[in-house]
């Protein structure tokens, strides 16, 4: 199986996201370069959708659909540290680099406090960004206004954006390079179709990387 393969098979489980198949492809593009290039993907959102940034990264940064082990060479170094390295060559993955903006507590509720309350992601990415990562905001209106002062802070630092938004796309369909506007307007039904996309794109990813 192939990205194509994959975004086909998308897309014949959800036959509502044909008018998304170009935006998802550009989505897949984009991290590919990204991560080529040793570049990191940062994520953020509110709610569900904050939610739906935090699973994005637990399938990047492990295997999700492929195993990943690691080389040869580390598993080497690792097994000569003794049992517990043993364990660790044996287990962990490879993965790619990947971030929630959301999930750091007291440096978000710092950058709320100290700053005002739609800053954390912005401070954040401020502070760890650089010009080969990308940014993946999601909001199923796409004007969630912490979400569109990263990207702010992402097109100041020359990073890529990716929108995942309902079929509005909000401020932040105008802010991205490319916007998923998955075309629903209810939140609940936006976010349902939010997850098969990004499940989608984190498989195209890995087989572009991992598959052997």
């Amino acid at each position: 199986m192939d990205a194509k393969n994959v975004i086909d098979n998308l897309i014949a489980r959800y036959p509502v996201l044909e008018q998304c198949r170009n935006d998802i492809w550009k989505a897949y593009e984009i991290l590919a370069e990204c991560f080529g290039n040793d570049g990191c993907l940062f994520t953020c959102g509110n709610g569900g959708s904050a939610a739906d940034a935090d699973h994005i990264v637990g399938e990047i940064v492990k295997g999700f659909v492929l195993k990943r082990p690691l080389p040869d060479t580390d598993k080497a170094i690792l097994k000569s540290y003794g049992a517990e390295g043993m364990m660790l060559a044996d287990k962990l993955q490879c993965g790619l680099r990947a971030v929630n903006l959301m999930a750091h507590t007291g440096a978000y509720t710092a950058a709320g406090n100290d700053l005002g309350g739609d800053t954390g992601p912005a401070q954040l990415l401020n502070g760890l960004g650089r010009k080969n990562d990308v940014l993946l905001g999601i909001s199923t209106s796409g004007n969630a206004k912490n979400a569109y002062l990263a990207c702010l802070v992402a097109k100041l630092k020359g990073m890529k954006i990716i929108g995942m938004t309902g079929i509005g796309g909000g401020r932040l369909a105008e802010t991205a390079d490319v916007c998923i506007k998955v075309p629903e307007k209810e939140t609940y039904k936006i976010q349902e179709l939010h997850l098969p996309v990004y499940h989608a794109i984190c498989i195209m990813v890995e087989y572009t990387f991992f598959k052997e």
